[in-house]
């Protein structure tokens, strides 16, 4: 600035000389020729003076004024400047009080605008030349824009972040839905079932797309709509199998039920998980041979036709478990070895007889003195004994016995060795049943409780590997009613 003001001066300088210059300037051309001139007086000489000092004078007073006017000039410009330069420092101290935080924070995504604005808000305070261009500068209008776009950066964020949970929400719920789905759509359903069952499928994963809201989403509950389409499907099975009766299976154990049973135990369930542990089967009855003593068979009391139920137990501290709820009994067989007959008659005779006699003789003598305060005494006695006895005894006895052999007799019976052969197989076959029929009006048992019996049991197919692996601890019951 000094400078400039030097400048100035040098050039006004300039311009002085350059006056009076330009008023000499005629004297400095070649004189024309002009007729001799008179002496000029001494006032005149005196006057030139005056007139060069008052020059002069003059020039100095206007160098001084303009020196003044340049100092007052340059003094006014350097207040303005200190003016605005605490003014612009003011700016930027309100924009630095404004602009502060998260919003200018260059870790946050929405900071972004609002540091742009600063800038730019910074750069038009620094760049301002006068107090007009800076009173023009609204930081705090500046400022309210930053806080709305930060804003509304933020709350698009959220907005993008909460549409991305939900996105994510829905894809897991959807996931969720077709893993329900999928083990009913991997049964072998019917046309019907199969396109209700894609229809709902499709109809939840649209009301899943369509939610709004997370609990929108989580609201969604596939499982009333797959209890129904299981209960179809199960209703369908039952309804195709043959015949009146179906076998039940859940967890391991099988039961025959009808199907109006099999449905009413189907329709009291409410989760469908419970359901998928039903399986039913066709009941396709067969013909087993079970060997069991008769105190594991309600014994020889069953007879043809009977309706039984069979339990397995694995030791003897083990429940009973039930392995069959219903069979029937095709034919009860006694073994052979069980039918040995045995007769033994005796006869004894016996005689005695007896006689005795007896004499006895028996003789005492005592005497006894007294000499000088002792005394003495003496005893003495006999005794004889008679005795006779006789016995006479006689005894007869006479036995005999003889035995029946059944499984003998069978073997004679096949091998055609015996006479009369339908008349021995006619009491061959009453026999077992005799055997039993007079244990029940006598009341009294006849055959031991580890007699053996073979039975042959009429059951559903599906039980047999059961009765196979618990066939040395089985158990029968008859089933009364």
């Amino acid at each position: 600035m000094s400078e400039d003001i030097e400048a100035k001066i040098r050039r006004l300088r300039e311009l002085g000389k350059t006056g009076t210059e330009s008023k000499a300037a005629p004297a400095a051309k070649p004189p024309k020729k002009r007729p001799p001139t008179k002496p000029r007086p001494v006032g005149s000489i005196r006057g030139r003076e005056r007139r060069k000092r008052i020059l002069v004078g003059a020039s100095i007073i206007i160098i001084i004024i303009l020196i003044v006017s340049i100092g007052a000039y340059v003094y006014m410009q350097n207040q303005a400047s200190e003016r605005l330069s605490k003014a612009k420092r003011d700016k930027l101290a309100q924009v630095a009080y404004y602009f502060r935080g998260n919003i200018v924070n260059q870790s946050q995504t929405c900071s972004a605008d609002p540091i742009k604005i600063k800038n730019e808000l910074v750069s038009r305070i620094q760049a301002a030349n006068s107090m007009e261009q800076l009173d023009k500068i609204d930081v705090k209008a500046a400022y309210n824009m930053a806080i709305q776009k930060y804003n509304a950066c933020v709350e698009e964020q959220k907005r993008l972040e909460y549409e991305r949970k939900l996105n994510q929400t829905k894809q897991e719920k959807i996931r969720e839905i077709e893993l329900a789905f999928q083990p009913l759509l991997s049964m072998p359903l019917p046309d019907d079932i199969k396109k209700k069952t894609v229809a709902t499928l499709n109809s939840l994963e649209q009301q899943v797309m369509n939610a709004k809201t997370e609990a929108e989403v989580n609201a969604t509950n596939p499982d009333p709509y797959l209890l129904s389409l299981w209960k179809d499907y199960y209703y369908y099975v039952i309804d195709t199998i043959p015949g009146q009766e179906v076998v039940l299976e859940k967890g391991g154990y099988k039961s025959i039920v009808t199907k109006a049973q099999a449905k009413s135990i189907l329709s009291g369930i409410l989760d469908y998980k419970e359901v998928m542990k039903y399986r039913f089967y066709k009941v396709q009855y067969v013909d087993i041979a079970l060997v069991l003593t008769r105190d594991r068979i309600n014994g020889a009391f069953l007879a043809p036709g009977d309706k039984v139920v069979i339990f397995a137990r694995n030791s003897t501290n083990a429940p009973f478990r039930e392995i069959v709820n219903q069979g029937y009994v095709e034919m009860v067989l006694l073994p052979a070895n069980a039918g040995k007959i045995s007769v033994s008659e005796s006869q004894t005779q016996s005689s005695s007889s007896s006689s005795s006699s007896s004499t006895s003789y028996q003789e005492n003598h005592q005497s006894s003195y007294n000499l000088g305060g002792g005394q003495m005494g003496s005893q003495q006695g006999s005794s004889d004994t008679y005795q006779n006895s006789q016995t006479n005894s006689q005894s007869a006895s006479a036995s005999y016995s003889y035995a029946v052999d059944l499984t003998e007799i069978l073997k004679a019976l096949a091998a055609g060795k015996i006479q009369s052969p339908d008349t021995v197989r006619q009491q061959l076959e009453a026999y077992g049943w005799k055997v039993v029929d007079l244990e029940k009006e006598s009341g009294m048992l006849v055959l031991q409780p580890n007699t053996e019996f073979m039975i042959i049991l009429r059951v559903p197919s599906i039980f047999v590997p059961d009765i196979l692996t618990y066939q040395k601890s089985l158990y029968l019951a008859k089933i009364s009613s």
